[in-house]
């Protein structure tokens, strides 16, 4: 008799599903934020996100259990995995609150650039890498203006955003014994550790006004649990390469929100954009994992 539940129905969907669940909370996230930086520091924002995500894991995984499961490379790559959450929401909400937002995306997609480059191996692949840089280079419109740390601290968030995937893939489909969700948690909890002495003295006052602290939550709830799990779920089915140009449906996504949800028509180039890079994605195939490839994963 065939599996049934919400396990069986997660197992069913197609992975690219819950990549689009990721991309439409990761800009209802930061929207969240934008709205709080009146009334919180970004590194208090930043805080908040993640202590609000880990005690949503904490209470879903009890992620301290998987821990004491690990390996001791596996609890590297958790560390490693908490470390760089921590610094890159610490940088990118120091980057927004500088610098234009379509700007640190833009930004922020280039590392992403080369892991897809590292897995185009076919001509095919290759033209639709082309295709996604040039309908997010049409959607972005990237003009490097705002503030010069503004700048530094958008591309520290790129390399960090690319360190992410790498890592939070590996912890999909590398780690024995524990599944991509549970590895996340527990990274989560690591990141509360990191994050605390940089930002944690700025998400005081939160803590004293229920309005910001509610919102600090939905932050994290939007930014940190469902964007994260969702990626979880389909990194476990998907190759790296293959995720990392998926990216570059975010810019995308950003402009189907404005139509729905803020009634922002979009141009003709930007609708150029979304065609460019929803060519991309078509074109895009797979590569079939070889025998060696197939055991240096199992490894």
């Amino acid at each position: 008799m065939p599996p049934t539940g919400p396990r069986a129905t997660l197992s069913a969907a197609p992975p690219w599903t819950y990549f689009i669940g990721s991309a439409v909370f990761h800009y209802l996230g930061p929207a969240f934020a934008v709205l709080l930086f009146s009334r919180l520091a970004p590194l208090g924002v930043a805080a908040l996100r993640i202590w609000s995500a880990a005690l949503v894991f904490a209470l879903w995984r009890r992620p301290w259990r998987t821990l004491t499961r690990l390996d001791a490379a596996g609890r590297w790559t958790i560390i490693a995995m908490g470390a760089v959450l921590a610094a890159m929401n610490v940088c990118f909400y120091l980057a927004i609150a500088r610098v234009p937002l379509g700007t640190v995306a833009a930004i922020e997609f280039l590392p992403v650039i080369a892991l897809a480059a590292l897995g185009a191996r076919t001509a095919r692949n290759l033209l639709a890498l082309v295709a996604a840089v040039g309908g997010v280079y049409v959607l972005t419109d990237i003009r490097l203006a705002g503030e010069p740390l503004g700048l530094v601290f958008a591309f520290a968030n790129a390399v960090l955003f690319a360190a992410y995937i790498v890592l939070a893939h590996r912890t999909a489909r590398r780690l024995r014994g524990v599944g991509g969700i549970d590895g996340l948690a527990a990274a989560m909890l690591v990141a509360c550790v990191f994050v605390a002495p940089v930002a944690g003295w700025q998400a005081v006052p939160a803590m004293i006004d229920p309005v910001t602290l509610a919102a600090g939550i939905a932050v994290g709830i939007c930014s940190s649990v469902i964007p994260y799990v969702c990626d979880q779920l389909a990194m476990a089915r998907m190759a790296r390469s293959t995720y990392a140009l998926l990216v570059a449906l975010l810019p995308a996504t950003a402009t189907v929100i404005g139509v729905v949800v803020l009634r922002q028509l979009p141009t003709l180039a930007e609708l150029a954009g979304v065609g460019l890079v929803v060519l991309s994605v078509a074109l895009h195939r797979e590569r079939t994992l070889t025998q060696k490839d197939k055991a240096t994963c199992d490894t």
